[in-house]
């Protein structure tokens, strides 16, 4: 389905956006609430930045830039970047037109209760099912490499499986080896003594949810674990830690305790995640699943 969206310079700063000639609704003016746990202020810096160079206001009209920046913001959970960037490329503003691309941003914010955003989706049709390269893990500066330094040729193969297939499944290569080094320091073969697997060390049920048969192999063993790790990132919205504790006390532990559960090997576990992966939050895919409903109490409890 294509869309014939259009801007008008004249309405567009008195608030107004128009479709095919016909006024359709407001534009809301730059929010004042930022993200949840995020920071409030390098997001609206980021939107402010993006739209003063995609309009020209006080600085050189910039299309790629402002794009690149509302991207920035995207991945941080910016509603309204993400509109801002599916707007951009459903009117093909400065950038090639792509309604799929545009149908993807849209999605994200709609998923927020972004009200032009939900109006726009039938516009533009289905969302790409291929994550934007700004929005990939790949934006981060290194690929965690020295997270493992490979001493055997059998760890070389395990590393660069990881590197090839972390990124498919939208996660960091980096906390795809931190999960490994932590769980069976790269041991295809390794056992727990509560019958986890592998090199991401899977227990039964989970290996039959994401579909491995065969858990010790070290492809299908990783594929099941990345795409455990996408769904947890997608649940606990980019939170390292909540999905670190969820990767090893589960997801229903997490919930129930609100937050990292006190136990004293989760607790060490997360901090030895967040050693590794250096970051505490990691972009995710908001249509994987919806959110965990114990997010706004989680983060009550932590003040934020």
């Amino acid at each position: 389905m294509r869309s014939c969206c259009s801007v008008c310079p004249a309405l567009w700063r008195q608030g107004a956006l128009v479709f095919c000639g016909m006024i359709v609704l407001a534009m809301p003016a730059l929010a004042a609430d930022a993200p949840r746990d995020v920071d409030a202020d390098r997001v609206l810096s980021l939107r402010k930045e993006a739209l003063a160079y995609e309009h020209g206001e006080g600085v050189p009209r910039d299309y790629a830039r402002a794009a690149k920046l509302y991207c920035d913001g995207a991945r941080l959970g910016d509603a309204e970047a993400q509109f801002n960037l599916g707007w951009m490329y459903a009117n093909g503003r400065g950038i090639a037109r792509d309604d799929a691309r545009a149908a993807y941003f849209f999605a994200l914010a709609a998923k927020q209760g972004h009200v032009q955003s939900q109006k726009m989706q039938r516009f533009v049709g289905e969302p790409t099912t291929v994550v934007p390269e700004c929005m990939r893990p790949g934006a981060f500066p290194d690929d965690g490499h020295d997270v493992m330094v490979p001493s055997s040729e059998a760890q070389k193969k395990v590393v660069g499986l990881v590197q090839q297939l972390a990124p498919e499944y939208g996660v960091s290569p980096r906390l795809a080896l931190a999960v490994i080094r932590a769980e069976s320091n790269f041991n295809p073969a390794a056992v727990s003594n509560k019958n986890a697997q592998g090199l991401m060390q899977l227990i039964p049920d989970t290996s039959a949810r994401f579909n491995v048969r065969q858990p010790f192999d070290p492809e299908q063993n990783l594929r099941g674990g990345l795409a455990y790790l996408r769904w947890l990132l997608a649940y606990f919205e980019g939170d390292v830690s909540l999905v670190a504790a969820a990767y090893n006390a589960g997801e229903g532990a997490v919930n129930r305790y609100r937050g990292v559960p006190p136990f004293a090997e989760t607790r060490g576990y997360v901090q030895r995640i967040i050693s590794l992966f250096k970051r505490d939050d990691h972009p995710y895919d908001a249509r994987v699943t919806t959110p965990s409903p114990e997010l706004p109490r989680i983060r009550l409890t932590r003040g934020s």
